[in-house]
């Protein structure tokens, strides 16, 4: 790891990523793997963990958005590609001139994508995906055929293939809900009534991270692994990442910026919701909600500072937050860890989850484009370390999706 001094940084460990791509496509049993590599791979950089989950035997990458999914092309991904998230007037032709799979729910994405095939001359890859239950995208079974017979109709006259038939579940990380056994149900309807008009697709998928953990019934032809891939478990009624041979991929550490002795009855940050209860030390650690600190935090982050747990005290501001240290020493340039897997004591992103209100998914992707990230383990990189910097990465929205 490079030793400039750094005001915040997440470490992204490109071995554990690897590792845990290995561990889920041991449990895919056969099928192949998708790697989900949206929102710039929850936080962590879309490009060198696609390029680490490919060393690690992933078949696919998958992106939400198309603009995703053609950063990764420009920047030299050659391999099964596909991106879900389109809106009228998206880059159709480009995506299909790039081999990218495009997912159509419904006409109006039909139309579109073939309207770009007339123009570039090439045959898009089409995967069609049906609504079954979980009511975002996708297209409503009363509308299946329908679909079905246009793109049959379009894959006639060669203007296109269909790869595949996917959807995506509500609840497969509540261990036993209903919906899941109804919403395989609709899937394999859905698919048997496609094949029986004629297509053939090459994959069939539904699977996300928590199933291809605990569903095997739910495989197919292919899972899509995305939160598990980075070492967080899907929901805490699944296990741990321990326990579900999973290691978080993600430090994120910053440096003192201030340390000083104050007084009893002091306050601390905006409001002064925290006031020192005695003669204390305040270390101030220089990340705030700018560099995707939740606000929510005030009073409740645990932070690892000099071996200890200790918890932001008063608010959290927009470039800084404050912890009290009590009768502990510490200086400027000492080291605060805010998560990681936990190996040494550090709170993890789901303690972080669970001091703030939501999931340890959130806590990983909102960390923004100041924080710049530090691959390590990389096998492209000739020290095993590469620093990326966070507006390189091309993300450009949050959404939520299908890992």
């Amino acid at each position: 790891m490079s030793e400039t001094p750094m005001r915040v940084r997440a470490v992204v460990d490109l071995a554990a990523l690897r590792a845990n791509v290995r561990t889920l496509k041991a449990r895919a049993r056969g099928a192949q793997l998708m790697a989900v590599v949206k929102a710039d791979a929850y936080g962590h950089g879309a490009l060198p963990c696609a390029r680490a989950a490919r060393e690690a035997g992933a078949e696919w990458v998958g992106t939400a958005l198309p603009q995703e999914a053609l950063a990764l092309r420009a920047a030299g991904d050659t391999g099964r590609l596909m991106c879900w998230l389109w809106t009228p007037g998206d880059p159709w032709r480009e995506a299909v001139e790039a081999d990218i799979d495009v997912s159509v729910s419904g006409l109006w994405a039909l139309d579109e994508v073939t309207a770009a095939v007339r123009t570039c001359g090439r045959p898009a890859r089409v995967q069609l995906k049906i609504d079954t239950g979980l009511g975002r995208n996708g297209c409503q079974p009363g509308d299946w055929e329908q679909l079905v017979a246009a793109a049959r109709a379009a894959e006639e006259a060669g203007l296109l293939r269909v790869t595949g038939i996917w959807s995506h579940f509500a609840c497969a990380d509540e261990p036993g809900h209903p919906s899941i056994r109804a919403q395989l149900a609709v899937f394999k309807d859905a698919v048997g009534y496609a094949e029986r008009q004629g297509l053939r697709p090459e994959v069939r998928h539904i699977a996300n991270s928590p199933a291809t953990l605990t569903l095997p019934e739910t495989h197919f032809d292919l899972v899509r692994t995305g939160v598990a891939m980075y070492g967080i478990s899907p929901s805490p009624e699944l296990g741990t990442p321990e326990s579900l041979g999973l290691r978080p991929v993600m430090t994120l550490t910053a440096s003192l910026a201030s340390v000083k002795r104050v007084p009893g009855g002091h306050g601390v940050s905006y409001g002064h919701q925290y006031t020192t209860p005695g003669e204390t030390t305040l270390a101030l650690v220089p990340v705030g909600y700018a560099d995707g600190i939740p606000r929510a935090a005030s009073g409740t982050g645990p932070v690892l500072i000099g071996g200890k747990w200790r918890t932001v005290a008063g608010r959290v501001a927009m470039d800084q937050f404050v912890v009290d240290l009590g009768g502990d020493d510490a200086k400027p340039g000492d080291e605060a860890v805010l998560f990681g897997p936990g190996d040494h004591g550090e709170p993890t992103a789901e303690d972080w989850a669970r001091a703030t209100g939501t999931i340890a998914y959130e806590v990983v992707t909102r960390i923004s484009a100041r924080v710049p990230r530090v691959h390590v383990g990389d096998t492209a990189s000739t020290g095993g370390t590469a620093r990326t910097p966070r507006g390189d990465s091309g993300r450009d929205h949050d959404t939520g999706g299908t890992g």
